[in-house]
């Protein structure tokens, strides 16, 4: 990566911005999880969480909301975001939804927008931070950049569905 990341806080005009991001990164993962299940399966279990996700990043970005929500900058082009949770009580911060447009992808934004937010955490007293990820191959490329910021202690999880 050649041009400077700016990392800032999410304004009241990045939304729109933000959701074409999200929409854009996780095409894959959505696919991906609708062949892995097959049409029919897919859209009685899955399709209204990955719908849902709209909503989700709508409520990280609202006023009132426990996470501060991260916009990555190049040249005054928005390319990314991270959304932190900050928990006083456990001192564990959590990176949260978070995507890098695919135009940009494999530039170091991921990489700069988690060592941003882990270092926002050290500044607010974490003593751990988490973040979760799929294990099936469209969440591979997060899981190299997760590692890559140093997270390495991990809980496998597998999620499964059938008919009933």
């Amino acid at each position: 990566m050649t041009a400077a990341i700016l990392m800032r806080l999410a304004r009241p005009e990045d939304p729109p911005l933000l959701e074409a991001i999200r929409e854009a990164a996780f095409a894959p993962v959505f696919a991906s999880f609708r062949e892995i299940l097959g049409d029919a399966l897919y859209e009685t279990v899955q399709l209204h969480e990955d719908q849902a996700q709209s909503e989700l990043l709508a409520a990280l970005l609202s006023a009132g909301s426990k996470w501060e929500v991260y916009v990555a900058e190049v040249a005054k082009t928005v390319v990314g975001f991270v959304a932190v949770q900050l928990n006083q009580v456990t001192r564990v911060g959590e990176i949260g939804l978070n995507a890098v447009h695919p135009d940009w992808a494999g530039q170091g934004i991921g990489t700069a927008m988690y060592e941003f937010a882990l270092s926002r955490m050290k500044e607010a007293g974490m003593r751990a931070a988490t973040v979760a990820t799929g294990a099936d191959a469209s969440h591979a490329p997060a899981r190299r950049a997760y590692q890559k910021a140093g997270f390495a202690a991990q809980i496998p999880s597998v999620w499964m569905c059938r008919w009933v």
